[in-house]
């Protein structure tokens, strides 16, 4: 096995590893907060599921920490630190309103051809859920994972692996997700729908992450992503509606998606793409 086999075999490794720990940080973290609950056989209020969306952050956050001290040393924390500290996005800050205008839009439209319980709520209190959510998450997913996967493969096969661990990630929390829960039998029906769409949203967190080496662009545009379907959610709609809200929303994500790789390639970046940002994927803050 040459240098480069064995760069790319540490570099798997190492992403594997990360979502191996991070998944059992989570779940533990989500299972002691549910734990009073279980041990009676009772079933979890909505107090237990709301409490333990912040337990379970510690996983991508201290983790991704963790590892990047580890297989970095201090070179790899001041790196990750520079992307944290890099706001200058320039025209790429318009991105970041994709997902409220996307949410907004396929509410709108099933509400006036299919059933008004699609209409959109404005629980504007919701943008502070994805604030948390975003800033902390990102530090791992793509402060080390994506970085390690794409150092293996293309950025698009990286983000779709990272976005299917990341929709996998929420396994314990998922039904308490959305405005209808919990969803009963249609379950399956909405977590397929939620899975979709955030495989299709991390193939956009991606790109902008390429084209502007930004991790606080990331952090901002699943914050942007998180807070617009707290803030929008069909508060009228049954868990069925649900899930067919969330299967559209995937629908139109993954139709921006093959957009942007029609027009970017498997790497998710062109030569010069980033100049409307001022600047180059590794350059410093």
């Amino acid at each position: 096995m040459d240098e480069t086999e064995q760069a790319r075999a540490a570099n798997t490794r190492a992403a594997w590893r990360y979502f191996a720990v991070t998944f059992l940080v989570s779940w533990l973290a989500a299972f002691c907060v549910a734990f009073p609950w279980i041990v009676h056989g009772k079933r979890l209020p909505d107090l237990a599921g709301i409490l333990m969306f912040p337990a379970m952050l510690l996983g991508p956050s201290i983790v991704g920490l963790a590892m990047t001290i580890s297989t970095g040393g201090a070179a790899g924390l001041r790196t990750l630190g520079l992307r944290l500290r890099r706001w200058r996005l320039g025209g790429w800050f318009a991105v970041l309103v994709v997902p409220p205008i996307l949410v907004y839009a396929v509410l709108q439209c099933l509400r006036s051809f299919v059933s008004p319980a699609f209409a959109p709520n404005l629980f504007l209190v919701g943008v502070f859920f994805g604030i948390p959510a975003g800033y902390l998450e990102e530090i791992g997913w793509m402060g080390f994972a994506f970085d390690k996967l794409r150092a293996t493969s293309t950025s698009l096969r990286a983000a779709v692996i990272l976005g299917l661990m990341w929709a996998a990630w929420h396994l314990p929390v998922v039904d308490f997700l959305g405005a209808a829960h919990p969803h009963g039998r249609y379950w399956p029906l909405f977590f397929l729908a939620f899975g979709t769409a955030m495989v299709a949203m991390r193939v956009l967190v991606s790109w902008l992450y390429v084209n502007t080496d930004s991790l606080l662009g990331a952090q901002l545009l699943h914050m942007s992503s998180t807070g617009a379907l707290v803030v929008f959610g069909a508060a009228g709609a049954d868990s069925l509606q649900e899930g067919i809200w969330y299967g559209t929303y995937a629908l139109a994500l993954w139709i921006a998606v093959a957009v942007i790789i029609r027009v970017y390639g498997p790497e998710l970046v062109r030569e010069r793409s980033v100049r409307g940002a001022d600047i180059s994927p590794h350059s410093a803050a």
